[in-house]
């Protein structure tokens, strides 16, 4: 999921970029340059997610830029998006029986073979989450 982060750096050159993360409560990081800056988000972002999905409660879902921009708190920040892949925080797997038109199977399967996908449940689970952010239901 692409989250967005605020980036916040003051005047001072000798202090951090700090970084927070609106769409998941009480998430922020810090790192000396940017780029640390926002793989920290990233990390950050697992970190908070991870207790969420063992206690079982909803992945937070990302949200626009433009959702936030307004928002006092986070005036003057730079924006910036982060990818967290949130498959791992999708619980426990569970053994589905699907039917699937052979066209179809047979171009999962040359991409399964290709390497770009551990089998046909990596690539279904991938496709099925995509679909689900896009429609705001993650």
């Amino acid at each position: 999921m692409r989250y967005p982060i605020a980036i916040h750096h003051d005047k001072d050159k000798d202090s951090a970029y700090g970084v927070s993360v609106p769409d998941v409560a009480g998430c922020f990081s810090a790192g000396d340059t940017l780029d640390k800056a926002i793989s920290l988000a990233e990390k950050s972002i697992e970190f908070h997610l991870e207790p969420m999905a063992e206690d079982d409660q909803d992945i937070p879902l990302a949200k626009e830029v433009a959702d936030h921009v307004g928002n006092p708190d986070f005036a003057g920040a730079t924006w910036a998006y982060t990818n967290v892949d949130v498959k791992q925080f999708c619980g426990k797997t569970h053994k589905e029986n699907v039917t699937l038109p052979l066209i179809v199977t047979s171009k999962i399967d040359k991409l399964v073979r290709a390497k770009l996908y551990k089998s046909r449940s990596s690539f279904l689970t991938e496709a099925a989450l995509a679909k689900l952010e896009d429609a705001s239901i993650i």
